[in-house]
């Protein structure tokens, strides 16, 4: 009589299955090994949406022991039909039989993702003794950027900025009890970002809300609004005081905080330090003998969301979280 196979299910992990498993320490772990470790990563893939002021991303990823899948939207005019800005659905895979062992929700794991390489970029490139932030923009992202680097340096302070000052309040209120550091509201960008240790922008702006005068010498900053070609955060006057750090130099050419000074010929390609996993891995060390401006040009790595995605599964296997669904026969 044959043996009967052992069924296959895969896991379906929604929103709130997320929040239940994800944790900023875990997806800082999961990245910063990530980065050490041979994976490939073909280039993000856009699909323009211009007819509703949006686009689609599609970012996989190979990594032992699993292949990934992120499909993520931007559509900036969400918010005004109660919906998120960002919203993406992963799919996780054995990299050995490609069986896909997960869909979950994607849109808090590329919060935390993006998060969480903002504060290894801040452990690695910022000063030590770092412990004030300066964070401009209150949105999702400025929430884990702020989990992320209180986390990585040991923050005294975060002063948050935002244009819409109930937002500001909001993140205060909202950040309090998560965070061990003191959260100051404050009136302007400026006042943010002047005498910050590290500044982080979270912004959707097409222009710069930062300027070179308010980066004081030795700051370290992380760009991680511009996220598509014409955004723009910074000075382009900060980039050329600056050791420049990109998680991708295509992706950051393309659409991060150097596309808009290097279309304008104000910055090039030649004038990046180095890239993320150089650093991760020892290789570039953009402190060595240097205490002057670092930042980070974030736009966001699929091999981040495939470490962030393993780590939510692993944690849902343990707990025996979220539904299943049979994909596959």
């Amino acid at each position: 009589m044959a043996k009967a196979r052992k069924p296959f299910s895969t896991v379906v992990l929604g929103r709130a299955d997320v929040e239940k498993l994800i944790s900023m320490p875990a997806v800082i772990a999961a990245l910063e090994r990530a980065l050490k470790k041979p994976f490939r990563m073909p280039p993000k893939v856009y699909l323009d949406v211009p007819e509703h002021a949006g686009d689609f991303r599609a970012m996989p990823c190979f990594q032992e022991p699993y292949a990934s899948l992120k499909w993520v939207s931007v559509y900036p005019r969400n918010p005004q039909k109660g919906l998120p800005t960002v919203m993406a659905t992963i799919i996780l895979s054995d990299a050995a039989t490609s069986f896909p062992l997960a869909v979950m929700d994607g849109t808090l794991v590329t919060a935390y993702r993006t998060g969480a390489i903002g504060g290894l970029a801040a452990k690695w490139m910022a000063r030590k003794g770092s412990k004030v932030m300066g964070i401009v923009g209150a949105g999702v992202q400025a929430r884990t950027q702020l989990l992320a680097t209180d986390l990585a340096l040991g923050l005294e302070e975060a002063r948050v900025f935002d244009l819409k000052d109930p937002l500001a309040r909001a993140f205060t209120k909202d950040m309090k009890g998560k965070v061990k550091c003191r959260i100051v509201p404050v009136a302007s960008a400026e006042e943010a970002v002047r005498g910050s240790d590290v500044v982080a922008t979270c912004t959707p702006s097409r222009k710069p809300v930062v300027m070179d005068s308010w980066v004081k010498d030795g700051a370290h900053v992380n760009a991680i609004g511009a996220d598509a070609p014409g955004k723009q955060e910074l000075d382009p006057k900060i980039l050329s005081r600056a050791r420049v750090v990109v998680d991708d130099i295509h992706q950051a050419a393309h659409g991060g905080e150097i596309n808009v000074p290097i279309s304008k010929k104000q910055f090039s390609e030649r004038q990046v330090f180095a890239d993320i996993v150089e650093v991760a891995r020892g290789r570039k060390d953009p402190r060595k003998n240097y205490s002057g401006v670092t930042v980070f040009v974030s736009t966001g790595l699929a091999v981040q969301d495939l470490a962030a995605a393993g780590a939510v599964f692993e944690a849902a296997k343990k707990r025996g979280a979220g539904s299943r669904m049979e994909l596959v026969r």
